[in-house]
């Protein structure tokens, strides 16, 4: 086989091993991006653990095809200029980031992705864009169970006051 024949199969088992591992992988057209802002989206991606990598479609569609479960990743739905949003541990980090630099960069579109293989159109990854990140899911949960017991603290250094101030009355 030649070099490049080689080099395509080393890119399309990459991509398959990440389509496989990864928890999510949001497509972005980035078409219109500059190199500095194509630089600082990389730089956003790379804070939260994404990993971001432009690769040719009809690699992706092969490696799609390995891989299944990855119906859209076709012909018909992935065409143009592609970017491609992998990540590992938080399967809403890429749509955030997207959608956050999308709001300063209009030129940057989400396509489509697949969350823990599932398929989501732009709406969906837009609605999925919202969801509160883990750790501030896991504050809102520690401060619902503050708030109780920290009433209940209060409730009880208020009798044992009351209790006091009746003890030294009786005094």
């Amino acid at each position: 086989m030649s070099k490049a024949i080689d080099m395509k199969q080393q890119v399309v088992a990459e991509i398959a091993d990440k389509l496989q591992r990864g928890v999510s992988c949001v497509v972005v057209d980035y078409k219109g991006l500059t190199v500095e802002e194509v630089t600082e989206l990389r730089n956003k991606f790379r804070e939260v653990g994404v990993d971001y990598k432009v690769y040719k479609n009809t690699l992706v569609r092969r490696a799609a095809a390995e891989v299944g479960n990855f119906e859209k990743f076709n012909d018909v739905d992935l065409v143009g200029s592609n970017g491609f949003a992998v990540s590992f541990d938080d399967a809403v980090a890429p749509v955030r980031v997207i959608s956050d630099f999308a709001k300063k960069h209009p030129n940057l579109k989400m396509k489509m992705g697949y969350v823990e293989g599932e398929f989501y159109d732009v709406e969906r990854m837009k609605e999925l864009a919202n969801i509160p990140s883990r750790e501030e899911l896991i504050a809102k949960l520690v401060g619902s169970f503050k708030a109780p017991l920290s009433n209940f603290v209060y409730l009880l250094d208020a009798i044992a006051k009351k209790q006091e101030e009746t003890t030294e009355q009786e005094a």
